[in-house]
């Protein structure tokens, strides 16, 4: 992957885990006056898993447990959200079933109840990616199977919905909120849909990752929609790919890295995955006085290769750690955007903070 290293580097401190950590979060803040993660952990010894709250101190940066809830299978996704000052969790399983885990509200450290949808109601295999909707209280839900899902949360109970099922035609591997109406998938062959509640019967409008010049086996593993920009998504795959969707101009793709980066993107040679972007509040824009509606905005990735970066459109990323082993997944605290939190495939967990 071509790199260039970060002008100050970051602080990295790094905690050894006993257990695979398979995603992380951050919680939304209950007070000022403590920061939560939630870290989701699969124990191959005993064929367990489970998410754990953890508190994370500064100066230098702690990370102690607070409390947990066992899984009935392996956690295959995990979001954060909160509503009325309540964080909450969802985690989606590769047994198909759907968890909502409540923090008490006046204190976030501790996991006071659960309420799930079981497996084989949702998905007829793992659900591939969950999605909570900012600050309310509905979870989309996306399938390998092809099924699509609205999850209503509520105290005692979730209620659900079918939206889309391709009857297995097509299989969804990522999903991401764009409004309250609005969402996006990704799949397989870099393809991307926009579905819009209002307008049921399907997505409104599609994009086929043509652009791969027949690589198209490869699928989209992360999405993120910036607040400010709802009419692009930003998406991250296989073969070290990151791209961007305007839904002003549905065939022409934006390339900022890998397979087909030639037009100003970065070439990837090394074509590992980017399992995880997201838009980085925190990176400034190499021309902040340039910026229009058109041009993406900095964003971070996290990728199979162990590396941790900053990609902004027509130039080189910007490299904020590089591990020996694979970056499963990363987290930029919304209330601190310089501290990032990762989980490194080799039983591990790492807090970034930049300069």
């Amino acid at each position: 992957m071509a790199i260039t290293p970060h002008s100050e580097s970051p602080q990295i401190h790094r905690f050894p885990q006993s257990k695979y950590v398979d995603a992380v979060r951050w919680l939304p803040p209950a007070t000022a006056l403590h920061r939560y993660a939630a870290l989701a952990f699969f124990d191959s010894d005993s064929d367990s898993s489970s998410v754990e709250i953890y508190s994370i101190g500064s100066n230098p940066p702690t990370l102690i447990p607070q409390s947990s809830w066992v899984s009935p299978s392996r956690v295959s996704s995990l979001k954060a959200s909160h509503s009325q000052h309540r964080p909450f969790v969802a985690t989606g399983t590769f047994s198909s079933s759907l968890h909502v885990l409540f923090c008490d509200p006046m204190d976030a450290s501790s996991l006071e109840s659960e309420v799930s949808v079981p497996g084989k109601v949702l998905h007829e295999g793992p659900i591939s990616c969950v999605d909570l909707m900012d600050g309310g209280l509905e979870c989309l839900t996306v399938g390998e199977d092809g099924k699509i899902n609205l999850v209503g949360i509520g105290v005692s109970n979730l209620n659900h919905r079918r939206v889309f099922d391709s009857s297995g035609l097509v299989s969804y591997t990522a999903a991401k909120w764009g409004s309250p109406a609005e969402f996006a998938t990704g799949g397989y062959g870099f393809s991307l849909q926009w579905w819009d509640q209002r307008k049921p019967g399907g997505a409104v409008s599609q994009f086929k990752g043509d652009w791969a010049k027949r690589r198209t086996s490869g699928m989209v593993h992360s999405i993120d929609i910036h607040p400010s920009r709802k009419h692009t998504c930003l998406a991250g795959g296989s073969l070290g790919s990151v791209f961007a969707w305007d839904l002003r101009w549905p065939q022409q793709p934006i390339i900022l890295s890998g397979v087909g980066a030639g037009d100003g993107g970065v070439h990837s040679p090394s074509e590992s995955e980017v399992w995880e972007v997201q838009y980085d509040r925190h990176a400034k824009s190499m021309n902040m006085g340039n910026i229009s509606s058109s041009k993406i905005l900095p964003a971070m990735i996290c990728s199979e290769d162990g590396i941790l970066a900053v990609i902004e459109q027509g130039e080189e990323l910007l490299e904020l750690a590089a591990e020996p082993c694979a970056i499963n997944s990363f987290d930029i605290d919304r209330q601190n955007p310089s501290d990032v939190i990762c989980s490194l495939e080799w039983e591990s967990i790492a807090i970034l903070t930049r300069p």
